[in-house]
């Protein structure tokens, strides 16, 4: 494509660099010759055994999640180095190799002697070689999590062990850690092992057969020619990408690094490039179906089928690729800019017998909403279906003789995948093993219970303010946690709060959910924002208010479900779907105008405050506050096209 030739030769991004700067899954052990083929082969088969333990085995969870967190601790320690400085080729410290056995010895141990120490229950802590073992297994754990996640969320685990050691017999903390399925093998660690490893094995095959590719020509040949193109495509290879991708410096990486430097080509700022290209992509964690692996655990804190959780998820997520749509259009109008011309752009038509590529999430859909199967049977025939459509295009670019072989799915690719999906779960799982600490400390020391007490105390039952504080919480823990530890955290601490003072439940799991994600874009630490400025060579800070501007309706949303849930189809009726779908549209669209600053001409301040309050009240799902915010915006833009007429006839 001649759009995207330009895009790389004009302004080059080393990708790679980018992420090991913004990313710290991304820093990791250089290995070549025979060990890069052991250890490949290591993380392939692993792949290959978590897809067979979640269609076949019947083995007990002690005994599964044992050997799923002693094998991730192998894996975790053959990839990840001490820090950055040790990392040179085929080189692997003595300390290391003895972290790795002695660290994964405990979980192997377990697995194997499962029934005795379930019979033995709490008394298994009575042998000191049993508790040493424990100690041992949860230290090597929060090394590992320190080398690829990160030293915030052992601030957290941290300061809790404190407390509960300090609080509660130091046998009975030991025991609910590491022997029993509220700690170390809670709810997390279960859901990751059971539901999200396949799931990112899927997204790692589907990435291998050229699905990315295929969206972002397809956003192209949507809106590419429109006013400021580049930003729409962004926005909609974004949102597509994120059904697929469950990492927000990742994506912005990714397709940031084709639609940043055509945003700025065609005029937009660099600020402004970078902050579209990281707001879209952090949305993709929000965009069903596997909304960054958080949905599988928000059925299960829930208690409710995943496909319902997938279902609730789609209105706010369209509110806000909406949202950031609406004010790239209208920075695009304000700063006058053209789209990509035509002849440079791939043609909707050509992509058509491309379309089976989708065949592998239509399927996936069509199972999960089914309910006819479980979670991991459907990702496993995806996964399948995958393969088959990957072979299939083998066959189309021999038939048709295409000089482009880049979609092929070859033997490497296969065994790519499979390693891409083993070094993928590493932090995913390590993020859930330390919220099962937290989780577990929690319960152990009755904490939540006074958490509750204290925020119910502060808040005087006054939801507002519980929703402002819990927000904050959620934030400020986004800065240094990963989105699945943080919403495991909070679904842990905080949402039993906000259910406590009259949320409901759902809509309080996806309020602690939603702020959890926006960290990765809210100043001072917004690391996908950053990862955007670098790209578009543009001022960190500056990049990441403008992203945080352009995601407002991440800011709002959670508030309105809050307060009213029927945005997440509890308790409503189709008619008042359809408008709550209509009027919340209306409603983002004045926010974005008001935040944006022009409709047909710049806008008055005062009529800004204005436009933007009539969007708000349009977003709360009440015939009261629709009826003023309409009365509020029709008036506004009214007013704006006379005014844009009259500067026109002039």
């Amino acid at each position: 494509m001649a759009w995207k030739k330009k895009a790389v030769s004009d302004e080059a991004v080393n990708a790679e660099e980018l992420m090991k700067k913004y990313d710290r899954e991304s820093n990791v052990r250089i290995w070549e010759g025979v060990p890069a083929k052991v250890v490949r082969y290591l993380c392939a088969a692993f792949s290959v055994y978590c897809i067979w333990v979640t269609l076949f085995s019947t083995m007990m969870p002690e005994e599964k999640l044992n050997l799923f967190l002693g094998l991730i601790l192998i894996i975790g320690y053959l990839n990840y180095p001490v820090s950055k400085k040790h990392v040179r080729p085929n080189y692997i410290p003595w300390y290391d190799i003895v972290l790795l056995v002695i660290g994964a010895i405990p979980f192997f141990y377990c697995a194997l002697h499962a029934h005795s120490i379930i019979k033995l229950a709490a008394r298994v802590t009575r042998d000191p070689k049993m508790v040493a073992m424990a100690i041992i297994a949860i230290l090597s754990y929060m090394e590992l999590c320190r080398r690829c996640v990160g030293i915030p969320i052992l601030c957290v685990v941290g300061v809790l062990l404190v407390y509960a050691f300090t609080n509660v017999r130091f046998g009975k903390v030991i025991y609910d850690l590491f022997y029993t399925t509220t700690g170390i093998m809670g709810t997390p660690i279960n859901v990751c092992a059971k539901y999200i490893v396949v799931f990112i094995i899927f997204g790692a095959f589907l990435e291998r057969t050229g699905i990315s590719a295929f969206f972002i020509n397809l956003a192209n040949s949507i809106a590419g020619a429109s006013a400021g193109g580049p930003a729409k495509v962004a926005v909609i290879s974004s949102a597509l990408c994120g059904m697929v991708s469950g990492s927000s410096v990742g994506n912005t990486v990714t397709t940031g690094s084709v639609t940043i430097p055509m945003m700025k080509r065609t005029g937009y700022k660099p600020e402004f490039a970078g902050a579209v290209e990281a707001a879209a992509s952090t949305g993709g964690q929000i965009m069903p179906p596997i909304m960054g692996a958080a949905a599988f655990l928000m059925a299960e804190y829930m208690g409710i089928p995943y496909g319902q959780v997938a279902l609730k998820a789609i209105l706010p997520a369209v509110l806000y690729f909406a949202g950031i749509y609406i004010a790239v259009h209208l920075e695009a109008r304000k700063l006058g800019l053209q789209g990509i011309p035509k002849e440079e752009l791939p043609r909707f038509r050509a992509l058509l017998p491309k379309v089976y590529l989708l065949l592998p999430l239509v399927v996936l859909v069509w199972l999960v909403a089914t309910n006819k199967h479980t979670m991991q049977f459907s990702a496993a025939v995806a996964i399948g279906i995958t393969i088959l459509v990957g072979l299939y295009n083998n066959l189309v670019t021999i038939a048709t003789k295409s000089q482009d072989k880049s979609d092929n799915l070859t033997f490497a690719k296969f065994f790519d995948a499979l390693e891409a999906g083993a070094k993928s779960c590493i932090t995913v799982a390590v993020a859930c093993a330390m919220a099962g600490l937290v989780a577990g400390s929690v319960t152990s020391t009755g904490l939540a219970s006074k958490l509750i007490t204290a925020v119910v105390t502060i808040s005087g039952g006054r939801i507002m303010i519980a929703l402002l504080l819990t927000m904050l919480c959620c934030i400020v823990l986004g800065m240094g946690v990963p989105t699945t530890a943080n919403y495991c955290i909070m679904a842990s601490t905080c949402a039993p709060i906000l259910i406590t003072i009259g949320v409901p439940q759902v809509a309080a799991h996806f309020f602690v959910f939603y702020f959890g994600i926006v960290a990765d874009i809210t100043p001072p630490v917004a690391l996908a924002a950053y990862a955007g400025s670098a790209i578009a060579k543009a001022p960190p800070m500056k990049t990441a208010f403008n992203a945080s501007k352009l995601a407002i309706a991440a800011f709002i949303v959670p508030y309105i479900f809050a307060m009213n849930p029927a945005m997440l189809l509890v308790d409503t009726t189709t008619l008042q779907v359809l408008l709550v779908v209509a009027s919340s549209i209306l409603g983002i669209f004045g926010v974005a105008a008001g935040l944006n600053g022009y409709l047909f001409k710049a806008i008055h301040p005062v009529l800004r405050i204005l436009l933007a309050a009539g969007g708000l009240l349009m977003m709360d799902p009440t015939v009261t506050t629709d009826a003023i915010g309409i009365v509020l915006m029709a008036a506004v833009i009214l007013l704006q096209y006379i005014l844009a007429r009259k500067k026109a006839a002039a």
